[in-house]
């Protein structure tokens, strides 16, 4: 049979930007009007530091050895309790950012409605798409990916033609009165919006993945993901800087559908309605794949034995049923429990605490790549080159961690160690797979042995689809 006809470097950079073009910006240029359009040098920041945490990534994807992404990765310095904790966390920031993409649509939904919910209301109408989304998966992952690579583009076309012919409707006036309406520093300007200009940007590591799919990866790969980031960052910074030149502060901080109102001055009251309903699909689309993606990391995970069994049972379909309806129990409470009289606020909540969680994983990869390099013998010059640069990025996922607030470092933290505490229960599971798998005395297996090889893990990387 002939070979499968590998994506060149192009391919890869559109795909490693599309990655990142999710439903994560909807809601950026109100969060970000709450500091000004100072906030720009958040974005300067952030750019920077997911340039670095993208070169590293794909450092790591080009020299492990091991399965599982992250978690492959942090196994090679910390062994199973560093997989089972990337797996955790990562599963976990999951979980937290599909119902912070379900507010994100409730609020788009009650601006093209004209409607106005209260806090409740909120809670309920994003339980609503958390349960629609999760049984609407109950068939299969075929028609999932189906809709989210069409539905994607609700986010990109707007985002897009917002950076380009936006510039046409740009006053400096209106961007000038908007620069720092709270008179902050630029070290407060640009720490206080890092958190949430990473959030855009969670998901980067995920084209590491497409490795074997393209030509020449060792060259490609790191141009690929590099140039995907930066594409994503100009795009980012370039749409969010124009709609501040277009709408007022005030009415950016006040508006719960930043882009239909953006297009509504550009064009008219209609184009922004269709906008809206765009991004809504959008929002609706990437939920639906984020909820089938969350079960298959935890039926993954579950396989290998790092989560509970339950959450690998699966129908004909190779569908986690059972898994899903406990995700969504977890999302149905996480979603009444953030409950706030402001939607933007309950946003700021779990996008703070999603960002807090999936920030464990990348500290580990970062520190893991050191000890990858070695293994893989790699030229003293490079790696001193590529670890400089996986310690610039550690530095700025701890500036990111200090930026989402104590409130969400506090919950993340009792997260994070709640998960060593389950990991008790797991390392006797792990035990009992070894002395199965080799047919031994479960007495015989020492911690030693059980750290030396691998339980393979299937792919833990995000897919195609966005991250939120």
């Amino acid at each position: 049979m002939p070979a499968a006809k590998k994506m060149s470097v192009g391919q890869l950079t559109m795909l490693t930007a599309v990655n990142m073009l999710g439903s994560g910006i909807i809601l950026l240029p109100t969060k970000l009007a709450e500091v000004g359009a100072i906030s720009i040098l958040s974005w300067l920041v952030t750019a920077t530091g997911s340039l670095a945490l993208a070169y590293a990534f794909a450092r790591c994807g080009m020299l492990s050895r091991k399965t599982g992404g992250m978690g492959g990765y942090a196994e090679y310095t910390f062994g199973k309790g560093g997989n089972y904790i990337t797996n955790y966390t990562y599963g976990l920031s999951l979980l937290i950012a599909n119902v912070a993409i379900g507010i994100t649509a409730v609020g788009y939904i009650q601006t093209l409605f004209s409607i106005q919910l209260n806090s409740l209301q909120v809670g309920l109408a994003t339980i609503v798409l958390l349960w629609i989304t999760t049984f609407a998966n109950f068939g299969g992952a075929g028609i999932t990916g189906k809709i989210g690579a069409v539905t994607v583009w609700g986010v990109i076309a707007p985002v897009v033609l917002v950076s380009t012919i936006g510039w046409f409707w740009f006053d400096s006036s209106v961007y000038a009165a908007g620069w720092n309406p709270h008179d902050k520093s630029w070290f407060e300007a640009a720490g206080a919006s890092v958190a949430i200009t990473l959030w855009a940007f969670l998901g980067l590591e995920s084209a590491c993945a497409n490795t074997d799919a393209v030509e020449n990866p060792e060259k490609n790969v790191p141009i690929a993901v590099l140039g995907g980031t930066l594409g994503a960052a100009v795009i980012y910074i370039v749409s969010t800087n124009v709609i501040a030149g277009i709408v007022s502060n005030p009415e950016l901080v006040a508006s719960t559908a930043p882009f239909g109102l953006v297009f509504a001055k550009m064009f008219t009251p209609l184009v922004g309605n269709l906008v809206m309903g765009l991004m809504i699909l959008a929002c609706i689309g990437s939920l639906l794949g984020w909820q089938f993606t969350i079960a298959q990391v935890f039926k993954s995970s579950a396989d290998t034995g790092y989560f509970l069994p339950i959450f690998a049972k699966a129908n004909k379909a190779g569908t986690p049923i059972v898994g899903m309806l406990i995700l969504l129990a977890g999302q149905t409470a996480l979603a009444l429990l953030t409950i706030s009289p402001d939607l933007s606020k309950q946003f700021d909540v779990l996008v703070n605490l999603a960002v807090v969680t999936n920030l464990v994983p990348y500290i580990l990869s970062m520190a893991a790549l050191m000890t990858m390099q070695k293994v893989s013998n790699v030229e003293p010059r490079q790696a001193l080159i590529s670890n400089v640069i996986a310690w610039v990025a550690a530095a700025y996922s701890y500036l990111a961690l200090y930026s989402s607030g104590p409130q969400a470092l506090m919950l993340g933290g009792v997260a994070t160690i709640f998960g060593y505490t389950l990991f008790g229960f797991v390392n006797n599971r792990l035990i009992r797979l070894e002395a199965l798998n080799n047919s031994v005395p479960v007495q015989t297996i020492s911690a030693q042995h059980l750290s030396a090889e691998p339980i393979p893990v299937n792919n833990l990387n995000s897919p195609v689809e966005v991250r939120p």
